[in-house]
């Protein structure tokens, strides 16, 4: 499928092993796109051919693909779930949102909760939030480490040493899930915080959507530089060569949820997955079926 666009990644791309300023990334960056008619021409040419490919995907049973979204809140990880995925068949994918852990998963290492739900060969898994949250929330709020499943030793070394433990389990959690070909796509909807407080007033001058805002959604909002500080970390931790970071500016959601599809579009186009050929035997039975449906025409 030739496409009227094309866009480059590696602004986006967090580069594996090197720091990054988080501050360097503009969440207003619209990529050269004229405005928001493009952007949405652009979102259904990727749409369509994410359709496409999902199809092979899904019958050459060669990869599992797993599509991770972490943000703040209001910067719109359901919006851009709802749009990008909207042509694939359902049947060959599954949203999972990683709310507050249930007393079974705290008795348990953090990680046994994506395990209970990678995806088979041919499916894709979209993680709403996800086990990085054992690294972003808990570690703004290290409290809810209360009644987790700790080695005593995590626990004595200290609070860094227990990040830079779970950075090192993510990783090579991430690199078990490449070797055993599942990839794993990881976007940071970046919003800024000019942007969050006029989404979170349209939601409370909204009464439709009165329903998405939260009291704790501002207590939160308090915490943003230890939030910011939180994701540089982790993105700098966790970037890595077969399972990178992209930072995807969150203030226009018509250039971000182009940017996400074109980005998902390309990662599996760059698989080069075909049909499954048909043998000598199969194709002799499949001319023989077609003849036997011709001949009731006569």
């Amino acid at each position: 499928m030739t496409k009227s666009h094309r866009l480059d990644h590696n602004p986006f791309l967090v580069p594996p092993g090197k720091k990054i300023d988080l501050a360097d990334f503009d969440p207003g960056y619209t990529a050269g796109f004229k405005d928001k008619e493009a952007a949405k021409a652009a979102l259904l040419e990727d749409v369509s051919e994410l359709a496409q490919m999902q199809d092979v995907f899904w019958v050459s049973k060669q990869y599992a693909l797993i599509i991770i979204f972490q943000a703040l809140d209001a910067a719109g990880k359901d919006s851009t779930i709802k749009h990008v995925m909207s042509g694939v068949n359902p049947q060959g994918v599954a949203v999972y949102s990683f709310k507050g852990p249930s007393e079974e998963e705290r008795l348990h290492p953090f990680l046994w909760r994506p395990m209970r739900v990678l995806p088979a060969a041919g499916t894709i898994a979209i993680f709403n939030r996800s086990y990085y949250e054992e690294v972003l929330v808990v570690r703004v709020h290290p409290k809810f480490l209360d009644g987790q499943l700790l080695v005593r030793e995590q626990s004595n070394e200290g609070l860094d040493h227990l990040w830079k433990l779970r950075f090192d389990n993510i990783n090579n959690f991430e690199k078990t899930l490449a070797q055993e070909n599942t990839r794993v796509l990881k976007f940071f909807l970046n919003v800024s915080r000019k942007e969050q407080r006029q989404r979170f007033l349209k939601r409370l001058e909204d009464p439709e959507k009165n329903w998405k805002f939260s009291v704790a959604d501002l207590k939160e909002r308090e915490r943003w530089d230890e939030y910011q500080a939180a994701y540089q970390d982790m993105l700098r931790a966790t970037s890595t060569d077969v399972a990178p970071w992209y930072i995807i500016p969150a203030d226009k959601k018509w250039f971000m949820r182009a940017c996400v599809a074109d980005i998902i579009a390309t990662q599996i186009r760059e698989l080069h997955l075909e049909y499954p050929h048909v043998g000598e035997r199969e194709a002799a039975a499949l001319a023989e079926a077609k003849q036997q449906l011709l001949a009731e025409q006569s």
